[in-house]
């Protein structure tokens, strides 16, 4: 059993559990799930309302640096694209060329820095228009993931076919869910999550 697991979560207001009336969020469910099944861990939830990829990248390393020490096993989850996705101003926030560059630079610094990554897919909204922006998006940070060996779980389309989810999202703003939406998000993650904690070498595929 690892001693020192150290897992960052990075990313946008999904990560940070907007919405939730438990504060937990997806990733916070995730965390408990492990220690619920014998695998302690320290956990940080670094999500940002609004955060697009961009700015992930600008800020990421410097945040999970001093949280994730040489000696630790070291892991950090990324999960950002909805708003990348968003319009504004007639145009995505990030044009898709950009999302994908950001992703791969900071999966490429996570394993130059030797910690080990996953990537969850960003989930769905109200919006068809904007859903399948993101369902391009998801399509192409798949691909990445695929090519470089990294686990990519693929959360977007089951999501969308579940009706606890999609009801919790109409049922506020459209786009962030209450506590039942991310008990659905984060049962959706937790098998592979705790594979991937337990046997991180067991090279997940690519979920779809």
């Amino acid at each position: 059993m690892v001693l020192d697991l150290r897992v960052c979560f990075i990313g946008e207001s999904f990560v940070a559990g907007v919405g939730d009336q438990k504060c937990l969020g997806w990733a916070g469910r995730l965390a408990s799930r492990a220690i619920g099944a014998g695998q302690p861990l320290t956990y940080y939830n670094l999500g940002i309302r609004r955060e697009n990829s961009t700015e992930l990248r600008e800020r990421w390393a410097g945040e999970c640096a001093p949280r994730l020490p040489e000696g630790a096993d070291c892991r950090v989850v990324i999960s950002t694209g909805v708003n990348d996705t968003q319009f504004e101003n007639g145009s995505p926030r990030v044009d898709p060329d950009d999302s994908l560059r950001n992703m791969a630079a900071i999966l490429r610094e996570v394993r130059e820095r030797g910690w080990q990554a996953m990537v969850v897919a960003p989930p769905p909204n109200v919006d068809d228009e904007h859903n399948a922006r993101i369902v391009a998006l998801d399509g192409r940070y798949a691909d990445l993931c695929e090519e470089t060996k990294v686990p990519y779980l693929r959360a977007h389309q089951p999501l969308r076919e579940n009706q606890i989810w999609m009801r919790d999202i109409a049922a506020g703003d459209g786009y962030h869910p209450g506590a039942a939406g991310y008990d659905e998000f984060a049962a959706l993650l937790a098998p592979h999550w705790l594979l991937w904690l337990a046997d991180p070498g067991s090279e997940l595929p690519v979920v779809r």
